[in-house]
């Protein structure tokens, strides 16, 4: 788990220096489109819902789009997208499997991170399983989502009720 982050999802901290890639301001990457408001956020109600990954997927994939991350005019913008994708099934899938189901996916769209995340009500905390044992089936989500992302985490709520576990992507360059 990482432990980089000492502010709540949400809050991506002060604001970075020039060459930060956590940064909410500053100019789009190359292929995303410019008329994305810097720190635009989406929000998907998960809770009770049927399909929840597939629905979130889904839910990405547009805002990727809306965003301009889609379609890609390149391979490693074609493959950017892809990781986001990936990390949002694997975040939400942990969540139906291992936290009695995910309450909400929030996005958030800045010049150079994407920041994924998935609240719930369960009292776990996911990490990557150690040894990683490629060869065995299952128990991949995590070691996935650590590879793919710049950085990860989990922040319980502050009621003592659930989590959010969130994970930043770099734009497409």
């Amino acid at each position: 788990m990482s432990t980089t982050r000492p502010y709540p999802p949400g809050d991506l901290g002060p604001e970075p220096g020039p060459h930060s890639l956590s940064g909410m301001g500053g100019a789009p990457t190359a292929g995303a489109s410019s008329a994305v408001p810097a720190g635009q956020i989406r929000r998907l109600r998960l809770a009770d819902t049927r399909g929840a990954v597939a629905r979130a997927r889904d839910f990405a994939r547009e805002a990727l789009h809306d965003w301009g991350w889609l379609p890609a005019a390149t391979a490693d913008q074609r493959a950017a997208a892809e990781d986001v994708l990936l990390v949002v099934s694997e975040l939400v899938t942990n969540a139906c499997l291992h936290a009695e189901g995910p309450e909400e996916l929030r996005l958030r769209c800045a010049a150079k991170v994407l920041r994924l995340e998935v609240s719930d009500l369960g009292a776990g905390s996911p990490a990557p399983r150690s040894p990683h044992r490629p060869g065995r089936p299952g128990g991949h989500g995590m070691f996935i989502v650590q590879r793919l992302c710049l950085d990860w985490g989990v922040v319980r709520n502050a009621d003592g009720a659930g989590k959010t576990v969130w994970a930043e992507l770099a734009a497409p360059s």
